[in-house]
């Protein structure tokens, strides 16, 4: 029973990685994002590993006036705020905390209808839907982008929430990723100490610049810190011995 639970993970995994389409630089990705806000596309999800400034880009492409969902929100919690916000543009971010949810995943499959107009209803009991005004059905115009670190196409109902929409892998390399940093943050001694260091990196994330900031601000070794593990330790040598060198020259 195992082994064919897996093989099922297994092939959900590859579907997945088939249809997805792969993003490798923050201007494709904006296009995405900007064919979302413009009613070209009904369902965006949106995956990527964390701290690449996916929710960051939405925010700045969609602007203010969108419905922003959390992840950790329970199913009523946002059949109320899909009622509340019922015909703007929905962002749910960090969903990977739903997949468990049946009550979740059923929302997600009528609000990714392809239909212009979609039905969504509560059918248990809950008090709060006549305290708060909420009626057990209502329709909607809303679209809707999922952010989350990893889509996992685990039954079939998460698998029909996936086959309504457009699942954008969002891989960037770490130059792709540095070039961002750039844009924003603004310590040049470790954007050049990144700069320099590139090639030892097979991923990289926006998190790992804050990061060795706060270390660079406490006083503490940043730079060991911030050398990708694991590292052979004579790579990393030769790493610390060039930045000492470089060091020198600057004195």
């Amino acid at each position: 029973m195992r082994n064919r639970t897996n093989r099922k993970r297994t092939k959900h995994v590859r579907d997945t990685e088939e249809r997805s389409i792969t993003v490798t630089t923050y201007a494709h990705l904006e296009r995405y994002v900007d064919a979302f806000a413009r009613g070209h596309l009904n369902l965006v999800i949106l995956t990527g590993g964390p701290g690449l400034a996916k929710s960051r880009t939405v925010r700045d492409r969609l602007g203010e006036d969108i419905c922003w969902i959390e992840g950790n929100a329970t199913a009523f919690g946002m059949y109320a705020r899909l009622f509340a916000c019922r015909d703007r543009l929905v962002v749910i971010d960090d969903v990977d905390s739903l997949y468990a949810n049946s009550r979740c995943v059923r929302l997600l499959k009528c609000l990714c209808q392809t239909d212009e107009e979609k039905r969504l209803a509560w059918h248990t009991a809950a008090a709060g839907l006549e305290r708060d005004g909420i009626p057990r059905h209502f329709t909607t115009r809303s679209r809707l982008l999922i952010i989350a670190n990893d889509w996992r196409n685990l039954n079939r109902n998460v698998a029909a929430v996936e086959d309504r929409g457009h699942l954008v892998s969002f891989r960037p390399s770490p130059e792709e990723v540095h070039a961002h940093a750039k844009t924003w943050f603004t310590d040049l001694e470790i954007l050049e100490w990144f700069e320099r260091h590139l090639s030892l990196f097979h991923k990289l994330s926006l998190r790992n610049y804050v990061r060795a900031l706060e270390l660079k601000h406490a006083g503490l070794d940043w730079i060991d810190a911030s050398l990708p593990k694991p590292l052979p330790s004579r790579t990393r040598l030769v790493a610390r011995l060039r930045d000492d060198k470089i060091g020198r020259a600057h004195v």
